[in-house]
């Protein structure tokens, strides 16, 4: 690998930008002063910069709790995004798996791996996402039925997939779906006649948030955690 595009993967930096800083002399490789951008670079060397070295960050996956309030894009010029919460490096280069919209809180998944989030978001992988949904009216029973059968959203072509509703209190209820269509729980409710006023996903997958974690906390995921989705 060049040395430019190392320290460009390490810190984010343009490729313009880590070559000016090679070039004025700001980088060590194994200890000694390498002013050549195009210089290349074997895994067992050690660059540093400003003494400290520079290190690749390999896939990341995280779990965030999010709060109501974040929004799930990279920039948005009304709302903090979910990456405001996320003390990590090179930031820029995560991105959220599907969205939960302003006001929905629970489990976010992010990652810099594509193809993971690829797996879990695709429509054709038919990943379980199970919703918290808190309810303007009472659900009635006959609405269990419906949803495993599907429901046609408004401005939709075809019906719902299969969904799993579990009632838990008059105007409280779990559901499962295994599709993400734009705001599908909220237009499922409003599909039957009713309106979600609080929204909250606990499980994607066979992972379910942590109650340890406090909305805007995170970890990371281990092993087992990620080889789940694949």
């Amino acid at each position: 690998m060049r040395l430019d595009k190392f320290v460009c993967d390490c810190t984010g930096l343009t490729r313009s930008q880590a070559g000016k800083l090679i070039r004025q002399g700001e980088i060590l490789l194994n200890g000694v002063l390498c002013k050549q951008p195009a210089q290349q670079i074997k895994d067992s060397d050690i660059v540093l910069l400003d003494n400290e070295p520079l290190q690749l960050t390999g896939p990341r996956y995280i779990l965030l709790h999010k709060p109501t309030g974040y929004v799930c894009s990279t920039d948005d010029p009304d709302h903090n995004t979910v990456f405001v919460l996320l003390d990590e490096p090179n930031v820029e280069k995560l991105h959220t798996v599907g969205r939960l919209d302003l006001d929905t809180t629970g489990l976010l998944l992010i990652t810099d791996d594509g193809q993971w989030s690829h797996k879990i978001s695709s429509p054709k992988h038919h990943c379980a996402k199970t919703y918290r949904a808190w309810l303007a009216d009472p659900v009635e029973d006959s609405a269990i039925a419906l949803f495993a059968e599907g429901v046609m959203l408004r401005g939709e072509k075809d019906l719902t997939k299969p969904a799993q509703l579990e009632i838990v209190s008059p105007t409280e209820c779990l559901l499962t779906i295994h599709e993400g269509r734009y705001h599908q729980v909220k237009r499922m409710f409003a599909a039957i006649g009713n309106k979600v006023v609080r929204l909250h996903r606990e499980r994607v997958g066979s992972l379910a948030l942590d109650e340890s974690l406090a909305e805007g906390e995170y970890r990371f995921l281990s092993a087992d955690e990620v080889a789940s989705f694949k």
